[in-house]
């Protein structure tokens, strides 16, 4: 074997070391870094549950006490991951995300928390496009009328009362933005008409992640 051959299969096996030393290194990088980011959504995810319902109310893990529901009420086609709360192996709310489809700028994602007796524990909005200083207001962060939902149930106000001040109903629009109060007040009733008529199958059905059930 020449030293020109030589040297180029030495420059050769130097340059795959060298490659397979930082795929090495970018894939232990990314694994790490997944980790990370999966336990940082785990962690946002549990704050914003216990926004609803508080730590003290409830024993059990959130997390894994689920099911899997597919329904129009929860606004999508796509199955919906719902979280349910007990203490003492008996019932205390149900926590779900729900889908306002007709934002002025898009769907607004919602966190919906209600209470075994129907009433709602709280909501949260967690996504959203619309307009910034008009209908971002229904963010808890921009002004508390969010905050006017807690301990309403399907009945109170009655039917017609929920919708905007505008249409008839008891809440409240935002001057210059009623588009988006209105999408969030229908999904909210739409969501709370669901678990009334669901209420035993939400919490009695399987504590199992991967369970998918059409109502």
């Amino acid at each position: 074997m020449g030293p020109t051959l030589r040297n180029m299969l030495l420059a050769g096996g130097l340059l795959f070391g060298f490659a397979l030393i930082g795929s090495t290194v970018l894939s232990l990088t990314y694994e790490g870094t997944r980790q990370r980011v999966a336990e940082n959504q785990r962690q946002a995810l549990v704050q914003s549950l216990n926004q609803l319902v508080p730590p003290n109310r409830y024993d059990n893990s959130l997390l894994t006490d689920v099911i899997r529901l597919q329904a129009s009420e929860f606004g999508t086609d796509q199955p919906v991951t719902v979280y349910r709360a007990r203490h003492d192996g008996r019932p205390v709310a149900i926590l779900a995300e729900v889908i306002a489809q007709s934002g002025y700028s898009g769907p607004i994602k919602l966190l919906v928390a209600v209470n075994v007796d129907g009433r709602l524990a709280g909501v949260r909005v967690i996504e959203h496009r619309e307009t910034p200083g008009l209908g971002d207001r229904i963010e808890i962060e921009r002004s508390d009328w969010i905050l006017s939902f807690d301990g309403h149930g399907v009945g109170d106000p009655p039917s017609a009362g929920w919708a905007v001040k505008k249409d008839g109903g008891d809440f409240d629009q935002f001057t210059g933005a009623t588009i988006s109060p209105r999408a969030v007040v229908k999904a909210i009733h739409n969501f709370l008409i669901y678990f009334e008529r669901n209420r035993e199958r939400l919490f009695s059905g399987p504590t199992d992640s991967a369970t998918e059930q059409t109502t």
